[in-house]
């Protein structure tokens, strides 16, 4: 037996036979060729079918992992339009006269390589992505298809590493889990696989001997075990199976108040991406939406979504949500958001930089064509308006102008609209040290414990060489949301979490003592933690 520790993605067990995934590259040879222009025209047309592979991807993804998770396939086709990249396999094949495979090959090497020194995180992700474009193109020249995934028998995937495209061509009836060797927490890989609910290790170092043997992923303690004993065995069946219980037993609390044995409630809702989700949010039976991620409406596209356009979507769900609230973030991009049109330049700490809220007062018609689409949509529902990034009053002083007078727009219009609450995100420090200053401004606070923990510990999310020290769990952390709470409450706002810490079930009881009002969460945890909820007693005391 050997036994293997690595970062837990998402949580699950797995036991089946392990089967080690090689990616077929550099099987590229260099021709010189005569006929530049037929070289061409091969790639144009490899270019073409590639993106309607990636578009079959882009409709899978939608359908499996929701539009904002599916949006890597778009920013692939984007990539594939790319006139540097396209420029640079043309000026190989004109100049060197080389066969098309070993001029895609190439330019994808050099653009992988130029991407990977950067000093950015995001930028460094955007090696792996041009490396696969550039290997589907090999691919469709060569003729090859994906059938490196393909086989009839259930298997726990092994591989070194694992592209989005790769992860999502994953046949679900046949994968148990999947182990990588790199990766990080936060990279698109790893965000699928959460979306697809397969158990998923990162940063396993196994051993290559381990093809075909049998195997056992523990995704709960981060454990990947090769030819386990009858015992491990036996122990992580019944492992497999209790939690199987579970959650055949979660489907029970459809319909059920989240409240805790001593009559405490609290909102549990979930957080989408994009108007597919919704279906989702339903079928997991969530009192609502506290964060819908308007960015989707933004991004993989070249110019500014219509006021008309979002309208419509912000309709859709609401209307589809029934009367539920809905809480629209206003638009988040920036950081390692980004899209080519709004034209912003490169920042040495764009986390910390130009974007979400400080573009938004900086460019108001981009803010005020948004909000005007969120009031209109209003009637259609019970929504809701938050805006991330917030650091003094002085900014909260400014979006209620602004909203007051896209109001008296509509008024003077003769359009309706209803009464929205107005909320703002709780992610910077300096958010929670006057969160008392800013409960008096405003109807609710969200805590967005992601980047308020990344900005409280100063350590880079996006860096997988920090996940070691990156502690949701940190006192500091913990002490900012229960002053957050209680200053929302003295100032007479409901207050929330959408952050993942929302969903660490060994901090709800604690967040429930503190007086949380709401919890936002993925949708396919809503019932685990209403779960959670309905068997926690606040009279029993901790020792």
């Amino acid at each position: 037996m050997q036994k293997y520790t690595g970062k837990s993605v998402y949580g699950g067990i797995a036991i089946g036979k392990a089967l080690i995934f090689h990616k077929k590259e550099g099987q590229v040879r260099r021709k010189r060729i005569e006929d530049v222009e037929t070289e061409i025209l091969r790639v144009d047309k490899a270019r073409e079918k590639a993106k309607e592979e990636l578009q079959k991807l882009y409709d899978k993804a939608v359908t499996q992992v929701g539009e904002q998770n599916a949006m890597i396939f778009e920013v692939h086709q984007i990539m594939l339009e790319d006139q540097d990249y396209v420029d640079s396999i043309t000026y190989k094949i004109k100049n060197e006269q080389i066969n098309a495979e070993y001029a895609v090959a190439s330019t994808g090497d050099n653009f992988a390589e130029l991407f990977s020194s950067m000093d950015d995180d995001y930028m460094k992700e955007r090696a792996a992505d041009v490396k696969d474009i550039s290997n589907r193109l090999i691919k469709i020249l060569q003729g090859k298809t994906d059938s490196s995934l393909m086989t009839d028998e259930p298997y726990i995937l092994v591989a070194d590493d694992l592209a989005p495209s790769e992860t999502l061509q994953l046949d679900k009836t046949k994968v148990l889990a999947f182990v990588t060797r790199k990766g990080s927490t936060n990279s698109h890989t790893a965000i699928l696989a959460r979306m697809m609910n397969i158990p998923a290790l990162i940063g396993v170092d196994f051993d290559e001997n381990c093809d075909g043997k049998d195997a056992i992923v523990d995704g709960y303690e981060g454990i990947f075990i090769t030819e386990p004993t009858e015992q491990i065995t036996n122990s992580m069946n019944e492992k497999q199976q209790e939690n199987l219980y579970k959650k055949k037993l979660q489907q029970e609390l459809k319909g059920k108040e989240s409240i805790t044995k001593d009559g405490k409630k609290i909102d549990i809702f979930a957080n989408i991406g994009g108007v597919s989700d919704v279906a989702s949010v339903l079928q997991n039976d969530s009192g609502g939406i506290g964060l819908f991620r308007s960015e989707f409406l933004y991004l993989g596209r070249d110019t500014f979504p219509s006021e008309d356009e979002q309208f419509q979507a912000y309709k859709t769900v609401l209307e589809n949500m029934a009367g539920k609230k809905v809480i629209i973030r206003t638009l988040d991009i920036g950081a390692d958001k980004q899209a080519d049109y709004f034209e912003l330049d490169k920042e040495e700490n764009p986390a910390m930089g130009y974007r979400a809220i400080r573009i938004c007062l900086n460019q108001p018609d981009i803010f005020r064509t948004q909000l005007r689409a969120i009031y209109r949509a209003s009637i259609y529902g019970n929504v809701a308006i938050m805006y991330p990034m917030i650091i003094s009053v002085d900014e909260v002083k400014k979006i209620k102008e602004i909203v007051q007078s896209v109001k008296d727009e509509l008024t003077k219009q003769g359009i309706p609209f209803n009464n929205v609450e107005q909320g703002i995100m709780i992610e910077t420090p300096a958010a929670v040290m006057i969160s008392d200053l800013l409960a008096k401004e405003v109807d609710f606070f969200s805590i967005g414990t992601n980047d308020l923990t990344q900005y409280t510990l100063a350590i880079d999310r996006q860096n997988p060489k920090l996940d070691f020290i990156y502690d949701p769990h940190h006192p500091a952390i913990l002490r900012m949301i229960q002053m957050v709470i209680e200053n929302g409450h003295k100032g007479g706002c409901w207050v929330g979490i959408c952050g993942e810490l929302g969903a660490d079930l060994t901090l709800i009881e604690e967040f429930l003592r503190m007086g949380l009002d709401e919890v936002s969460v993925s949708p396919n945890l809503v019932l685990s933690v209403r779960e959670k909820v309905r068997n926690t007693d606040l009279r029993v005391t901790n020792n």
